[in-house]
């Protein structure tokens, strides 16, 4: 649902796109063999090339490409087997050669397609402009002396997909959304990690307001660097509201780029937005284009894993998942796999539940992700079969769930040790029933006169005496039969 704005004149429509900058997965930078690896000392994975000095030539990565092209398909777009590499001039302390070499007039990857699904079940299509390698810039130091800015030069040079929406994003759910989806396919397909508090996954965000029904796009503003998912979506109402009562109050938007600050959930201006000529792209005289052909690309296509899309139709086609689950379980790769290897083994629907219900809710209170869980997906797997062939009941599953969760037992030995074991003996379950009716003969005549809400005080009375041990479904079927006797 698109993000309406109350106005003094009008209501108001909030319009986005998105720039991504997803750094690859590879051991080495995009034009040098320097590591790429995080937390390493300052300056100690320079080269010679990443400080630009005199006389050094870029080589590509091939690396590099093979994981921009597989992106792209990831992305259901067009992959254009010739690309050009550009200079794209500007000045940054940490940017050694005083460009940054990036891709312009013809990138790497064109047009494709992300499907987002929103909590209401509406499923809606993001396009993708375009994506792009480039190298990304060093880094500013400034909380290391009073007086002086230091350098680490650590990233110069890493290599960057930069993914661009079309602004077809209409609120900022929708690019909470949209980032966490596109996180989760460049995480399938192993491309980039995702990681926004290392820095390998930062967003931008080209915000703008027009009047609901105005089908011109207003001046956008640019929020730059945005380390998080939850900043992003701060960082976009804030932006709205911000424009809209410039609009309202007969001022005018101006095309700048703009800060985003945590603190105070507010943005900043930071400089003048530059348009392309600014830049004064040309293109790399040290680089030829790159080209390759179909045949590689056919080849990386045969190596991409099922993707979100694909598991969510999977799990609500063959396996009877609603499109809920589905899409909650697919959202991390590491969920996915963690649910299909219990499903291997039981019924999905309540391996399904079993992890969106008790798992995540035991998960989220310590603060933990699923591949820290102290419950192992066969251990799971061993406590749903305890239930389904009757040696505990639902009830006394969570309790063993709650064991499991603290100390990582099995399920079996924890009923084992605990005599939780499940009573299905009709014998000991009557005698148990005939007991309870012989303690209560005034609330078996109220029963039979017409007082139904009493046979849950009757269960309730047996599961207590029996511990929550017994069938349940056994005991339904004894009670009902000797309360109408």
């Amino acid at each position: 649902m698109a993000q309406i704005i109350k106005g003094i004149t009008g209501d108001w429509e909030v319009v986005i796109g998105l720039e991504v900058h997803a750094q690859v997965v590879s051991n080495a930078k995009l034009f040098s063999d320097s590591s790429t690896e995080f937390g390493a000392e300052p300056n100690t994975q320079v080269s010679f090339i990443d400080a630009a000095m005199p006389g050094m030539l870029p080589v590509i990565n091939e690396k590099c490409v093979e994981q921009a092209i597989k992106t792209g398909l990831g992305l259901n777009a067009q992959i254009n087997l010739e690309s050009v590499f550009d200079r794209k001039n500007y000045f940054y302390p940490d940017l050694p050669q005083g460009y940054q070499i990036s891709q312009f007039h013809n990138p790497i990857v064109g047009k494709g397609v992300v499907h987002i699904d929103m909590p209401d079940g509406k499923r809606i299509e993001i396009g993708v402009t375009r994506l792009h390698l480039e190298q990304d810039a060093g880094k500013s130091l400034h909380d290391q002396s009073p007086t002086e800015t230091f350098i680490d030069l650590n990233r110069a040079g890493v290599a960057l997909m930069e993914i661009v929406s079309e602004p077809d994003i209409r609120s900022s759910e929708q690019a909470g959304e949209y980032m966490k989806k596109l996180r989760a396919i460049l995480r399938y397909l192993g491309t980039c990690d995702g990681d926004m508090e290392k820095g390998s996954m930062r967003c931008d965000a080209n915000v703008s307001v027009r009047k609901v029904g105005d089908a011109k796009l207003g001046t956008r503003a640019e929020v730059k660097n945005v380390n998080s998912i939850r900043n992003l979506m701060r960082a976009i109402d804030f932006e709205a509201e911000r424009q809209v009562s410039l609009l309202e109050s007969g001022s005018e938007v101006v095309l700048e780029t703009r800060l985003f600050d945590a603190n105070t959930g507010q943005t900043r201006s930071m400089r003048s937005k530059e348009e392309a000529h600014d830049y004064r792209y040309f293109p790399d005289p040290d680089l030829l284009p790159l080209v390759f052909t179909q045949e590689m690309v056919d080849q990386i296509k045969k190596t991409l894993p099922e993707l979100p899309d694909q598991k969510i139709e999977r799990y609500t086609k063959q396996l009877g998942l609603s499109p809920y689950d589905s899409t909650v379980l697919v959202a991390e790769k590491t969920t996915a796999k963690y649910f299909e290897e219990v499903a291997e083994a039981v019924d999905a629907k309540l391996a399904a539940n079993w992890i969106t219900g008790e798992l995540f809710g035991k998960l989220n209170k310590i603060g933990k992700e699923i591949e820290d869980s102290p419950v192992q997906p066969n251990q799971l797997a061993q406590l749903i079969g305890l239930i389904t062939d009757n040696t505990i009941s639902g009830k006394i599953a969570k309790q063993v769930f709650e064991i499991m969760f603290e100390t990582g037992e099995d399920p079996a030995t924890i009923v084992e040790s605990h005599g939780l074991k499940q009573v299905t003996d009709t014998g000991a379950i009557e005698k148990a029933i005939d007991e309870i009716l012989q303690q209560n003969q005034d609330k078996v005549a109220e029963f039979r006169s017409g007082k139904d809400k009493l046979f849950g005080f009757f269960v309730g009375q047996i599961m207590k005496v029996t511990q929550g041990k017994a069938n349940p479904q056994v005991v339904n079927d004894i009670l009902l039969q000797k309360l109408k006797g």
